[in-house]
């Protein structure tokens, strides 16, 4: 499956040795999602997750100090096990919201049997992607993937 260019894009890329499947799972059920998306000790309170295009995808980040971050968002893009995209530019029933970003899944297999795993985070402009760099783009998300596949390993 290529992989688009996309000018205002972060991206982080990893093999997680455990299988396509397993990793699909923790992106894709919500009670296993809301035991890894936050870096701790932030945390997910919530998960809603209507598995089509242009169904909703919501999450409620709590932080350590009271902080509650709710982000409501749609799928765009769902293939089995291979790609999920989902963006915060529209609610639920195409409902346009302010954008900040569009993410990007992408799991392939490995010759080793693992899963090849890429997470890209697409934005409208260079200040958008400057502000998620500076909010910890690579530390957060890559804090979350080693939570996901802490996770992964023991499904």
């Amino acid at each position: 499956m290529p992989i688009a260019t996309a000018e205002h894009a972060l991206t982080l890329e990893r093999t997680l040795p455990v299988s396509r499947s397993k990793v699909w799972r923790c992106w894709t059920e919500p009670a296993l999602l809301v035991q890894w998306f936050c870096p701790k000790p932030w945390g997910v309170s919530e998960a809603v997750m209507e598995l089509r295009s242009g169904g909703r995808f919501f999450t409620h980040m709590a932080g350590p100090n009271g902080e509650q971050v709710p982000n409501e968002g749609v799928f765009l893009e769902l293939v089995a096990e291979h790609k999920l995209v989902f963006t915060d530019a529209f609610q639920a029933g195409w409902v346009p919201a302010k954008p900040f970003m569009v993410g990007e899944i992408t799991l392939q297999d490995t010759a080793e049997g693992h899963t090849r795993y890429i997470a890209r985070a697409l934005h409208w402009s260079a200040d958008d992607k400057a502000q998620h760099e500076a909010m910890g783009f690579h530390v957060g998300w890559g804090a979350a993937t080693d939570q996901l596949l802490a996770l992964a390993q023991t499904l």
